[in-house]
């Protein structure tokens, strides 16, 4: 895999983050293109990677195995037209990065057909920690499904998905999810402030924190829910305030949270896909 040729179109944050993923792994920068119109992003691209990189997205995709797509999705449309004539053929892999962009979409912009797995990954892509949906089309072949989890495993956890309905889930759940963390951090920083530590010790036992329950529950094969209930003795501090949590109705906030973020994945879905 280290001398497959992979195009990204676009060298935003999640290309970049990749495209770092890919040289720990291994990869031969040699094999990586980026196109992107911006100069500044090229350079640091070059200078920090050492992969090639275009301006044209036609001669980046020439001699590509695998072309990544990692454009705003309010641009998916005119890039994957434009895109379509210069494929190479046999035609490469295509990965979607694009939030909400629907396979059938991606398809009829690139003229039919196409190996095609569209993927949901989150913000911590960007320190190779991410949670990733994937769905593969029907024209996708075994051997690419097995290529695309390798390219997006250098992002983080790789999980497939049945339907490719399933990643307005996975978005509402892993996509959404850093911020649903972020904000329980926020929250328990501004209740220590409230018991009287200072802002700076809040904050840092709140990370911290954080980290350690999410590196406990990765290195487990506990539940959650077996680990919380190992965590908290009977008549402790960890039961009152559990009970407070339940009391204010956690749970079924956190499942119409959830309901409320799929629910509009789908309806995102729907508008980026009626200019197909």
């Amino acid at each position: 895999m280290s001398q497959t040729r992979i195009a990204f179109i676009g060298g935003g944050n999640m290309a970049r983050s990749l495209v770092a993923g890919l040289i720990a792994d291994g990869h031969e920068p040699g094999a990586l293109t980026v196109s992107d119109p911006l100069a500044e992003m090229r350079s640091k691209l070059a200078e920090s990677y050492g992969v090639h990189t275009n301006d044209d997205n036609a001669a980046a995709v020439a001699a590509a195995d695998v072309v990544v797509l990692a454009v705003k999705p309010q641009v998916a449309p005119g890039v994957c037209r434009a895109l379509a004539p210069h494929l190479p053929r046999p035609a490469p892999l295509v990965i979607s990065v694009m939030a909400g962009v629907t396979e059938a979409a991606i398809c009829a912009w690139l003229g039919g057909e196409t190996a095609l797995v569209r993927s949901m990954p989150n913000t911590p892509v960007l320190v190779q920690s991410g949670a990733i949906g994937l769905h593969a089309n029907a024209a996708t072949s075994p051997a690419q499904r097995n290529l695309a989890e390798e390219i997006l495993r250098a992002g983080g956890l790789t999980r497939w998905v049945d339907a490719e309905t399933d990643l307005d889930a996975v978005t509402a759940v892993s996509g959404s999810g850093p911020a649903y963390f972020f904000l329980v951090m926020e929250a328990l920083e501004q209740a220590a402030v409230a018991e009287g530590l200072d802002a700076e010790t809040a904050r840092l036992l709140a990370i911290q924190t954080a980290l350690g329950a999410a590196r406990m529950a990765v290195a487990s094969e506990e539940s959650p829910a077996d680990l919380r209930r190992r965590v908290t003795s009977p008549g402790g501090t960890t039961e009152r305030a559990l009970g407070v949590l339940a009391d204010g109705g956690l749970e079924p906030l956190m499942a119409r949270a959830v309901a409320a973020a799929r629910a509009r994945a789908e309806e995102l879905s729907q508008l980026l896909g009626a200019d197909a």
